[in-house]
């Protein structure tokens, strides 16, 4: 068995049988269970309700603020404003809406007050705006002599139906959908080289500090040792996501035996009260569903591995490095910002790019540079990308993680016996000549 062999098993078997990484393994997916549960029961729970206290001098506007759930609109235009402001300053109301009397409409915009300890939130004031004004707007009307019965009918209201070039009918919200796939893949892939690009740095920076790199590095060549600690780290969360995904399907399984889920989208349901659903929602539903299985679902999946193998060989040859110059995580940070800033601009790009503009310069520029293609393109590929400019763009990715490969096994062939000196970014320009 060759010396890189020998190296990856030796680093999968340490991360695999490491009592965290085991843990993490079991314990993640209930974690993230338990908080899915929490922030559902969170979103069911019911604030307390606030009361506004309104004094309306003119009285036309009192009527117009119905209560709801969170907030008790109170009628209080009899009782003396400065009675009301030390209400609020002992916090017996949440805040007071002042409506003064004005001679005409256009002096009144200008003069409401609300009155509050805390700073209320904009859509709280909007809302109360959007009340005044609508009542405004109708008195302005009945006073000009419109027929606002007449105007109400006269309101356009304008639906747009969206459709392809071939004659077919497009939907809503597909744009949204597609970047919510291709971001969750995007966003996978980063976290993955963030979590696993560290594990690889901390376990040359173990080694390291404990000296026994000195005995490792006298058997084999950094480059190898560098690869084999990249790889066999990566097969270890390869290992960790299949887990993952067995505990997933089991957990579904099991619902579906236990309490009689079906987990087919049309099983146990008779034909009558499927076509009665489907003609209800107006057949919109089945259409998204069509959309959605025409999206490019074999190259969004294959192209998710190999844009993950090269993003995480790539930013792993970097973390590598980073171990190999310092001593210490705390020394290593000064060198992680320019790493993770790129992962960074990728998901901002991908959010606030590729949604409006899949195929625009910016969106196809950033897909092409290796640093940030692995998440800019797993986010353009649902919106149907050209092979070729999937094939460049790994080509770019795979050439770069070569060349950074190259840089990095320099810098940690000297970095990795270099003790009691935190390096800076000159010296480490300098190992990369050696």
């Amino acid at each position: 068995m060759s010396k890189l062999s020998l190296i990856i098993k030796r680093e999968f078997v340490a991360k695999v049988r490491n009592k965290s990484f085991i843990v993490m393994t079991f314990l993640s997916p209930l974690l993230f269970v338990g908080i899915a549960g929490f922030v559902g029961y969170l979103s069911t729970m019911k604030a307390d309700k606030k009361t506004i206290a309104i004094h309306d001098e003119s009285g036309f506007f009192v009527k117009e603020f119905k209560s709801d759930d969170e907030y008790q609109y109170v009628d209080l235009s009899q009782v003396d404003t400065k009675m009301l402001k030390d209400s609020i300053v002992s916090e017996s109301y949440e805040g007071l809406l002042i409506i003064p009397k004005t001679a005409d409409n256009k002096s009144l915009e200008k003069g409401i007050q609300y009155i509050s300890n805390d700073s209320p939130s904009v859509s709280f004031i909007e809302d109360m705006e959007e009340i005044i004004n609508q009542k405004l707007t109708q008195d302005n009307f009945i006073k000009s002599g419109l027929d606002t019965l007449a105007i109400k009918k006269s309101e356009a209201n304008v639906s747009i139906g969206l459709s392809k070039a071939s004659g077919e009918t497009a939907l809503k919200g597909l744009n949204e959908i597609k970047i919510v796939i291709g971001g969750a893949f995007g966003y996978l892939i980063m976290m993955f080289i963030v979590i696993y690009g560290n594990m690889v740095m901390r376990s040359v920076i173990e080694e390291k500090v404990s000296r026994i790199i000195e005995v490792i590095i006298s058997s084999v060549k950094p480059f190898q040792l560098m690869m084999g600690k990249i790889i066999g780290t990566s097969l270890a969360g390869i290992l960790q996501f299949m887990i993952w995904a067995i505990l997933g399907l089991t957990a579904m399984f099991v619902l579906s035996s236990v309490f009689g889920v079906q987990m087919g989208s049309t099983s146990g349901v008779d034909a009558q009260t499927l076509q009665n659903a489907q003609q209800e929602m107006g057949g919109s539903m089945a259409m998204y569903m069509k959309e959605l299985w025409n999206l490019p679902i074999a190259t969004l999946l294959i192209s998710f591995v190999f844009y993950f193998i090269g993003g995480y060989f790539l930013y792993s040859s970097f973390y590598a490095s980073i171990g190999a110059a310092v001593d210490n995580e705390t020394d290593s940070q000064q060198f992680l910002l320019p790493i993770i800033m790129p992962l960074i601009l990728g998901v901002y790009i991908g959010f606030f790019t590729v949604i409006n503009d899949p195929h625009g310069t910016v969106a196809t520029v950033f897909s092409m540079i290796p640093l940030t293609s692995p998440i800019v393109m797993m986010m353009r590929i649902p919106f149907g990308v050209p092979l070729w400019q999937i094939a460049v763009s790994l080509a770019l990715l795979f050439a770069t993680f070569l060349l950074v490969v190259w840089f990095a096994a320099k810098i940690y062939r000297v970095g990795i016996l270099m003790y009691g000196k935190k390096p800076t970014w000159k010296e480490l320009y300098k190992w990369s000549k050696y």
